[in-house]
């Protein structure tokens, strides 16, 4: 466990400079992959650090894909990842890698957890890049009323079926026993995630188009709608979280 935890660190250091490089990550971003990916292949083995690898790739890539279309709709932060952005959607699996490893008795149920956490969030990402970009009308939750494209807290039949996607992929780390668990764990907080960005997330009308609403805050402006403390990246560690928890709780069963 000592050596491979040593030779983590260097190999993830590796990955996460590359990824720098490649324009994926920002500094802090390239700091905190580094922690994350060392817990994921020194605690996980060569399957922990599969299922980081695919959910980074592919939720990467996804957004490189139409990307100056994306930019028109005034998410958050870009497709650069920053520290925020990786602890939110890896630090819950990071923490349950731990866990498993303290617990042995344990390490079944925080596997399951791993992987439910990792398919939420790239669930959650494929539903965002794909779900804006693809076409048809999204619904908010909020009121049930047609919403512009990247509207936080909307839904559309593209996203949906993405998410679910993102979430089998995720899934198919697992055993074959619990591969539906882990996609409908993985689903269900990125649900969460959705309901929370519909009520709580805060958001600004787009000075730039009063209809649209942005994740973006403009100067020191209170939110028309939800929190100011609750930002795409608290929403998404609560994705994240939750898809654990649940994860967890069916694995007794």
């Amino acid at each position: 466990m000592n050596a491979l935890l040593i030779a983590a660190v260097p190999a993830s250091a590796l990955v996460s400079a590359l990824a720098y490089k490649a324009r994926a990550l920002t500094v802090s971003g390239a700091v905190a992959a580094t922690l994350v990916g060392a817990a994921a292949f020194g605690l996980g083995g060569g399957a922990g650090a599969g299922a980081l690898i695919v959910f980074f790739v592919t939720s990467s890539a996804l957004s490189r894909w139409r990307r100056r279309e994306k930019e028109a709709l005034q998410f958050e932060k870009g497709g650069r990842r920053d520290a925020g952005q990786v602890l939110a959607n890896g630090g819950v699996a990071a923490a349950a890698l731990l866990l498993g490893a303290c617990v042995p008795v344990w390490s079944h149920m925080c596997w399951l957890a791993i992987l439910a956490a990792l398919a939420a969030a790239n669930a959650d990402t494929w539903a965002t890049e794909v779900g804006s970009i693809a076409g048809g009308t999204p619904i908010s939750l909020r009121d049930f009323r047609r919403a512009a494209p990247g509207t936080s807290g909307a839904v559309s039949a593209a996203g949906t079926l993405a998410a679910l996607g993102g979430a089998l992929l995720l899934g198919l780390f697992a055993p074959p026993r619990d591969i539906l668990l882990v996609t409908l764990a993985g689903f269900a907080g990125c649900f969460i995630d959705t309901l929370l960005g519909a009520t709580v997330q805060a958001q600004w009308r787009d000075p730039a188009n009063p209809d649209r609403w942005t994740e973006r805050r403009p100067d020191a402006a209170r939110p028309e709608r939800g929190l100011l403390a609750v930002n795409n990246d608290f929403v998404n560690f609560l994705c994240t979280l939750a898809a654990a928890a649940i994860a967890a709780l069916l694995a007794k069963f």
